[in-house]
């Protein structure tokens, strides 16, 4: 395991550690603010934080697994765990979705009403500010050592801070004027659909990786430029990329003079080689085939 890796492993799990500290810390308050100031959204809101502790363990478990070296049995490493724990975070995601989404729905067609007091938007209010500053917090760590597990248990925890401000403007609407009550309801599937919207982007991505899906174009041709601007190199062709944990594995063919030495096109190879793990900061194993020219 490469000692940048190796530090990504332990950075992601550090800021996965926090997010459990915060979301405990989260559930209790919100359970307290729920339950005293007469808010049965925030009592909701507080089952689903509880979701949290499921993808922090999915995300440790990716994370300590998947960033484990290659061995005897896996010749690429161990990537493919991380993108299985993106996935159980996207499916996690959608499933938390739909739950808001009947709830919301039940409420709005059996027109239930509560009263609560400024305590529940008090208690709706830090949450929202706790779990977007975690949002922000792991978003920037899991983009830092590349991540896409500790991105999406990123947007987990927005997906909380949409939830609890769907909670403040139910529960401040409320507060407002009581017949505003079935504001919480509606709010809360808004944010449901955009929730849903997320998870689905998460498990796509995941499900594209799983099935060794080229990246996107301007990636590829970055790719070819780069090695094209190799001296020696007279073309670029047969270029094959695939993903794996957030990294990016390489196999290119290209042309050079037929009457070169081993030693002058084994100088190539290495120049290419050079100039993508200089330009791009998330490349694995890289395969250079060298054909003559005609």
């Amino acid at each position: 395991m490469s000692q940048d890796t190796a530090e990504g492993g332990r950075e992601g799990r550090k800021v996965t550690w926090v997010g459990v500290l915060v979301n405990a810390l989260l559930v209790v308050l919100k359970f307290i603010a729920g339950i005293v100031g007469n808010s049965q959204a925030l009592i909701a809101d507080a089952v689903h934080s509880v979701s949290d502790f499921f993808t922090d363990g999915v995300v440790l478990l990716g994370l300590r697994y998947g960033r484990k070296p290659p061995d005897e049995d896996h010749h690429f490493g161990h990537g493919r765990i991380e993108t299985m724990a993106s996935a159980v975070v996207g499916l996690a995601l959608i499933a938390v979705a739909f739950y808001l989404a009947y709830r919301s729905g039940m409420n709005i067609f059996l027109h239930e009403e509560t009263h609560p007091t400024w305590l529940a938007l008090a208690g709706a209010g830090l949450s929202i500010a706790f779990k977007e500053a975690l949002y922000q917090y792991t978003v920037i760590v899991g983009k830092r050592i590349r991540s896409q597990a500790v991105i999406a248990n990123a947007w987990h925890h927005r997906s909380d801070a949409f939830s609890s401000v769907a909670v403040f403007i139910g529960v401040g609407g409320a507060l407002i004027k009581p017949g505003w009550h079935i504001l919480d309801a509606y709010a809360a599937l808004l944010v449901s659909f955009f929730i849903a919207k997320v998870g689905a982007d998460v498990l796509w991505g995941a499900l594209r990786e799983m099935t060794d899906a080229a990246p996107r174009q301007e990636f590829l041709r970055s790719i070819v430029d780069c090695v094209g601007r190799v001296s020696g190199v007279q073309g670029v062709h047969d270029l094959k990329v695939r993903s794996m944990g957030g990294t990016y594995f390489i196999q290119v063919h290209i042309v050079v003079d037929r009457n070169m030495s081993v030693a002058e096109s084994h100088r190539i190879v290495e120049e290419a080689r050079e100039c993508l793990h200089r330009e791009f900061d998330d490349i694995g194993e890289i395969i250079v085939h060298v054909d003559p020219s005609p």
